[in-house]
């Protein structure tokens, strides 16, 4: 039987040949890259970073996928570019010198630029060929398209140019990028350029409620499936980082290892052991119940455990929060110094949100930690009702699990007494455990207390726990139940008095019955030995009584039998007689 040949990939066969950005998260969107051999547009306002993102493919692509590029420019100098790319981390000048990029800056005044029929492109094919060949590239970027042809406002000559551009980068078979300014009523200043071009890539940098946010947006991608909707992305200190929102789901793998909370007295009401490994923990309280300290406890227990940890901190810079812990017994300075540790602290304003969400993805992805604490969540959102909060957090949940990060969160709650157990930016149902930690009020004095509103798959305590800080750190209160009602803060610490106190004279009126019980057996004991030596003595007595009335009765009964009594007093008078003459 001959061997069976192997079937054809057909799936691989009909997949379109892509070249990896390199870019965090943007090739998750386009499912591997863009186009190769093929152009694409990235067109945008101003200061939405096409600059940057084209040059950040361009490195990538050379240092990670060994494929050489030049990069044309017409606005910016090639000094000006490198000492921008410079900022991220990336050296364009030593990339030059090793002969894997290769700079041009072409200089145009635009009065110079006349409409004739002549009008062509074939000085720039010719100056962009010999950058190609001088360093063999594979990627092309051209930056920008209205430096080419703001003189041209004949549109039928502008689009047969770029039909030809786009062609000639086909037929060489570059993987090019071309920017493009963002027009008033169309994607570009011209609005002809999406049409030739294969994928079409939008920036956009847009202010909303005094917060600046940039976002990535696939308009067009020729044979492939991409995302569709608007990404957020950042310009960081180590590139471009796009957060892929779409791209998560509910696939993460379920723990079954516990990890400890840092407080004995909730890993107790949580089945003795903690939570679970890589679930989302929701702390929840009113202004001064205590979250951030249970955050930082959960923290330092992960630390004591050798994990690393990430903490991100929106109301606190890293030496007041570490000053604050270490007044409740908690050390985190010596975590920041074996770098177990890493506290990151900002302004909520200072990023709009989605940012906020691509800043923690890099952390995340710096600090690689096991354990993640965000205090607090709420202070995320400027919205009052907290709307856009919910999905963005519902994405870092999801990032987290599918990363197999424990996540503990805390969120600001109302302060008003008998209010429903509420997080106040709408999150408890992500959440895999709930704790809600409140301030009682009674007796002119406040209390705190806590209790495990919902922990998924495991048994919990249903009970509400007095939450005590000290010196060797946080705990919890054994429950003081009087008269079917727990006691809580002063009223339980008197309690706890008077209940000493009554144990105190339970113990003394035990110790006084139990000597008054030793006297009494001690004088009953004494009458028994007197009344036992009283019987002694009478029975003594009797007995010696009988016997003498025995002996007399044997003495008379002797007497009265004739010679026998004489013969005895002989006998014995002659065993005496021989014993002195021995």
């Amino acid at each position: 039987m001959p061997p069976r040949q192997k079937r054809p990939n057909k799936e691989k066969d009909r997949e379109l040949p892509k070249a990896s950005t390199g870019i965090q998260g943007l090739d998750e969107i386009t499912s591997g890259g863009l186009p190769r051999g093929r152009p694409t547009l990235v067109c945008g306002g101003a200061g939405c970073g096409k600059t940057l993102l084209a040059a950040e493919f361009l490195v990538r692509g050379a240092t990670e996928s060994g494929e050489p590029g030049v990069f044309m420019m017409f606005e910016e100098s090639a000094p000006e570019l490198t000492q921008n790319m410079r900022s991220m981390g990336f050296d364009l000048d030593k990339l030059q010198k090793q002969k894997k990029i290769a700079l041009d800056y072409v200089h145009i005044e635009r009065s110079e630029i006349e409409e004739t029929g002549d009008y062509d492109l074939e000085g720039l094919f010719i100056r962009l060929a010999h950058a190609i060949d001088g360093i063999g590239a594979k990627r092309v970027v051209i930056d920008t398209l209205e430096a080419l042809f703001s003189g041209l406002p004949n549109h039928a000559v502008l689009r047969a140019e770029l039909r030809r551009l786009f062609r000639w980068l086909k037929e060489r078979g570059m993987t090019a990028i071309i920017t493009a300014e963002r027009g008033d009523e169309s994607l570009t200043r011209y609005g002809l350029e999406e049409y030739v071009a294969d994928c079409v890539i939008v920036l956009d940098h847009r202010i909303k409620d005094e917060i600046s946010t940039r976002r990535l947006r696939v308009l067009k991608y020729r044979g492939s499936s991409h995302g569709t909707n608007e990404y957020p992305f950042l310009i960081g200190d180590r590139g471009v980082s796009v957060l892929p929102i779409t791209s998560l789901g509910l696939s993460h793998k379920a723990h079954q290892q516990r990890v400890s909370t840092g407080i004995p007295g909730l890993d107790e009401m949580l089945g003795g052991k903690g939570v679970y490994r890589g679930t989302s923990v929701l702390v929840s309280g009113s202004p001064g119940t205590g979250k951030s300290s249970i955050g930082a406890s959960f923290a330092n227990a992960a630390c004591q455990r050798g994990e690393r940890v990430l903490l991100m901190a929106y109301e606190e810079s890293p030496s007041q929060l570490i000053r604050n812990m270490r007044s409740v017994g908690i050390d985190l300075a010596r975590w920041q110094e074996k770098g177990l540790l890493e506290i990151h602290a900002s302004r909520p304003t200072l990023h709009g949100l989605e940012q906020h969400l691509v800043l923690m993805h890099e952390l995340i992805a710096q600090v690689k930690p096991s354990v993640v604490v965000v205090d607090p969540i709420s202070n995320l959102s400027m919205n009052p009702d907290g709307t856009l909060l919910k999905p963005t957090l519902m994405r870092l949940i999801d990032y987290l699990k599918c990363s197999d990060i424990t996540g503990l969160f805390t969120t600001l709650t109302s302060d008003t007494e008998g209010s429903p157990a509420t997080s106040e930016v709408g999150v408890s149902s992500l959440m895999d455990t709930w704790i809600l930690v409140t301030n009682l009020q009674a007796n002119g004095e406040r209390t705190r207390t806590l209790q495990v509103l919902k922990s998924r798959g495991m048994a919990h305590s249903n009970q509400v726990r007095e939450f005590v800080f000290s010196g060797n750190g946080l705990d919890l209160i054994e429950v003081h139940l009087v008269n079917n009602q727990v006691l809580t803060g002063t009223a339980r610490v008197l309690q706890e008095v008077q209940d000493r106190a009554a144990e105190e004279l339970r113990k003394r009126d035990h110790e006084r019955k139990l000597a008054e019980l030793a006297s009494y057996r001690q004088t009953t004991e004494a009458q028994i030995n007197a009344l036992k030596a009283d019987l002694d003595r009478r029975v003594n007595e009797v007995e010696f009584s009988i016997a003498r009335e025995n002996f007399q009765a044997d003495s008379v009964a002797a007497r009265s039998r004739p010679g026998h009594g004489a013969a005895k007093t002989e006998s014995k008078r002659t065993k005496n007689s021989r014993k002195r003459n021995r």
